[in-house]
């Protein structure tokens, strides 16, 4: 039994943070003891295993600022991810095997420099290549924080990434890093999607309307998502099918702290008033995990919209309850989707969205077909036992070396 120690930033609702809890709970099952570390937890905002003691969760530098006056997240983040590694390593007793770390990188000089144990990097994707260089002052403000960003990246023992996509951007950002990281690709807990379901769709999202036909977009509520897709796209199928009974449904993570959240939300629902659809649209905020499992089995067709997504847990999600996949053919989806046999890979335009989408709509089976191909290639490719697996002999590996 080995002991590993998680360092994340903020462990609320997210790709990431899914990933991070699903790290630790498949190297729990294997028997090892886990611990995650973290600046800011709300236990009104995460994940129940991070809740409900399943995974033990200790809370260091939520004193800090995550922002100066709504600017200057990145460098607030980097100095939370310092005191969070500083208080593992010199204020803690915990004392792990391994160290587990992701997006956020400038920790790991702490704990490399400060102890011999190795750490594990698990790279999202590159932060820089998401951050604003437009004006000059963006571009040195980001300077040093990019050029960090890759020189402690490079001092992981391991670092790991969630798709090959990912992996060849990691290779053509950090010149100078020369090692090609890991693919490991997030999971599922197949066992969190097979609770029943109680509750009908009408009464999860609020309404007495007779739905004939329900697209599903799960999405953090931010404006690289490109939600505005999915909602344009479903006002160009409307225009097509008249009075037919469809319904969209945006499920969104929210937090309220975050101000490009509360933007981006209401900027979708001017955006579905515009479009004079606010009787067909259903917006969500950080639904519960039950509510989000029962609307994946309740609804017919997920819509996937951001372009060059890293990896994209959620049409994983949605394969597995045997939904079909619109999505967008960039990034992740291109490694999970099989265009045409699961869903289809579209351009990121209105049009072929709604092509697609009045597609599915007007041939019930052949979305019922994709939807169970979808479930039988998540089983044998992104199960929880075989990313269990490969965690576990990746962290076997480190200790043995170092042995």
């Amino acid at each position: 039994m080995l002991k590993i120690v998680f360092l994340h930033p903020d462990l609320g609702i997210g790709g990431a943070e899914r990933l991070v809890v699903d790290a630790a709970l498949a190297l729990q099952l294997k028997g090892h003891q886990v611990h995650i570390v973290t600046s800011y937890h709300d236990p009104a905002h995460c994940f129940p295993e991070t809740r409900d003691g399943t995974i033990p969760v200790t809370i260091s530098g939520n004193w800090l600022p995550r922002s100066i006056f709504g600017r200057f997240l990145a460098l607030c983040a980097y100095i939370r991810m310092l005191w969070a590694s500083f208080y593992t390593v010199f204020l803690s007793d915990m004392q792990p095997q391994v160290y587990f770390c992701d997006q956020v990188s400038i920790c790991i000089p702490v704990l490399r420099l400060s102890t011999r144990v190795p750490v594990i990097y698990y790279c999202h994707f590159p932060d820089l290549l998401l951050a604003s260089h437009k004006t000059w002052i963006k571009k040195l403000y980001r300077a040093p924080l990019d050029w960090i960003e890759e020189k402690t990246t490079g001092l992981a023992t391991t670092t790991v990434v969630n798709s090959h996509f990912t992996a060849g951007v990691f290779c053509d950002t950090f010149k100078s890093i020369r090692r090609r990281p890991k693919v490991l690709y997030p999971s599922l807990n197949f066992r969190s999607f097979d609770r029943e379901c109680g509750n009908s769709l009408s009464s999860v999202i609020g309404t007495k309307q007779v739905m004939d036909f329900v697209f599903l977009s799960i999405n953090r509520y931010e404006r690289k998502k490109n939600l505005g897709l999915a909602i344009k796209a479903f006002g160009l199928l409307k225009s097509f099918l008249g009075d037919a009974k469809i319904h969209l449904i945006m499920v969104g993570g929210y937090d309220y702290r975050l101000v490009e959240n509360v933007e981006h939300y209401d900027e979708l629902q001017k955006l579905t008033s515009s479009l004079q659809l606010g009787d067909c649209v259903t917006f969500l905020r950080s639904p519960s995990d039950e509510t989000k499992t029962c609307l994946l089995k309740n609804c017919h067709t997920l819509l996937y919209t951001p372009d060059k997504e890293h990896f994209g847990i959620v049409p994983l999600e949605a394969m597995y309850c045997q939904l079909p996949v619109i999505a967008v053919n960039s990034g992740g989806p291109l490694e999970t989707v099989e265009d045409h046999r699961t869903g289809y890979l579209c351009h990121p335009t209105v049009e072929d969205f709604a092509e697609k989408m009045k597609y599915l709509y007007e041939n019930r089976n052949l979305a019922t077909k994709m939807g169970e191909r979808g479930r039988q290639r998540v089983i044998e490719h992104f199960s929880f036992n075989s990313f269990s697996q490969q965690l576990n002999e990746l962290v076997g590996e480190l200790t043995a070396s170092r042995t």
